[in-house]
């Protein structure tokens, strides 16, 4: 599940500053990719739930889970491992559909963090 709390906090932005030797325009083009690439991801994802095509849903799931972590959203990466785990395990398949509508409201609110962090970073 992901916390609502984390939706009102800055982003952690550790792992990115760690790996870019604390870059701002590093980070910033990482930020942008993120943007760019999850909506097809998560739309991908959508895809594949809405076909019942579970090992698809779950390599969608296992592509998008790790972006969330360079962003400091565990919580977001361990709602998308669950779903991963889901839909490879057939467990629980017919949560998926709500689960994967709690992640596109989710990105709305990311795609906020990202753009505030970006904002940050440009200063």
């Amino acid at each position: 599940m992901i916390n609502p709390n984390k939706n009102n906090e800055p982003l952690d932005l550790t792992y990115l500053r760690d790996m870019s030797g604390d870059s701002a325009e590093f980070i910033i083009e990482m930020l942008d990719l993120f943007k760019a690439q999850t909506p097809l991801y998560i739309a991908d994802l959508g895809d594949a739930i809405a076909a019942k095509d579970w090992p698809r849903a779950s390599g969608c799931a296992h592509k998008i889970k790790p972006t969330f972590a360079y962003v400091g959203r565990e919580d977001a990466k361990e709602h998308m491992q669950m779903m991963e785990r889901n839909a490879r395990e057939l467990t629980d398949v017919d949560q998926l559909p709500a689960a994967y509508e709690e992640i596109c409201k989710f990105a709305d609110v990311l795609y906020q963090q990202l753009d505030q962090a970006k904002a940050n970073l440009q200063k």
